[in-house]
């Protein structure tokens, strides 16, 4: 078999060994050492062509494997009636473990991967944001704007997906809290919704409570002429 991969794509000699098995198409317990052997060899004369370090680990597996192909080379004596272990046993032993291992760290990474879609943060009690400092008008409290929103987000995801990542750069509520002032103050009444410039998770967590902070302190005030009309956000007469 001639040697077509990258010599830098293995983490270590098991990982190289795993490799040559599996494209020869072996059974992992029943390895053919000498074909195997030869190959491995192959790789690490290879890499003293191209003058890279072959590391200790590498020469280590090798010697290994020659001493393990040359006992299953030796002939055994006929009148030896106990059966005699396989001298494959450990190093097989060794790659079923490395292989379940490997598997594993895949799954971790992936994992990982999607673990960097999710933004967390820690729960607060909206029971702060339900009392009577907030500014709200009766026809509309704070579970009906939740709701409002949490439509208006199924309809964004619908006509465009919300691509997440964790980001660099933090959206804090103060931030948001600044910026939605400076659109009311200027303005004087817009659509809650419009506050919303970007759909990354940070971003809609910290504008949400940006416009409830500010409706608590009377910065704004929330209305809903009609169920189902547009929700506004006004100038309010607070701190």
């Amino acid at each position: 078999m001639e040697l077509d991969f990258k010599l830098d794509e293995f983490s270590g000699p098991l990982d190289l060994l795993l490799h040559l098995i599996k494209e020869n198409k072996m059974d992992i317990l029943n390895i053919e050492m000498e074909k195997i052997t030869d190959q491995y060899m192959e790789y690490l004369n290879k890499m003293e062509e191209m003058n890279l370090e072959v590391t200790s680990n590498y020469l280590v597996l090798a010697s290994e494997l020659l001493y393990i192909k040359s006992k299953m080379l030796l002939p055994r004596p006929k009148d030896d009636e106990e059966e005699e272990e396989d001298p494959r046993s450990e190093l097989v032993t060794r790659l079923l473990e490395y292989q379940t291992y490997k598997e594993i760290t895949k799954t971790l990474k992936e994992k990982e991967e999607l673990r960097k879609e999710i933004y967390t943060k820690a729960p607060e009690d909206m029971k702060d944001f339900m009392t009577e400092g907030v500014n709200i008008t009766d026809e509309l409290n704070i579970d009906d704007l939740v709701d409002a929103f949490k439509k208006f987000l199924l309809r964004q995801k619908e006509n465009k997906p919300i691509h997440t990542q964790v980001t660099e750069k933090e959206v804090t509520v103060a931030e948001r809290r600044k910026r939605i002032k400076d659109i009311i103050f200027k303005k004087k009444k817009v659509s809650f919704f419009e506050l919303f410039e970007d759909y990354s998770k940070e971003y809609v967590v910290a504008t949400f409570l940006a416009v409830l902070e500010m409706a608590k302190a009377g910065e704004l005030t929330i209305k809903q002429e009609k169920t189902f009309d547009d929700i506004i956000c006004e100038v309010g007469h607070g701190k």
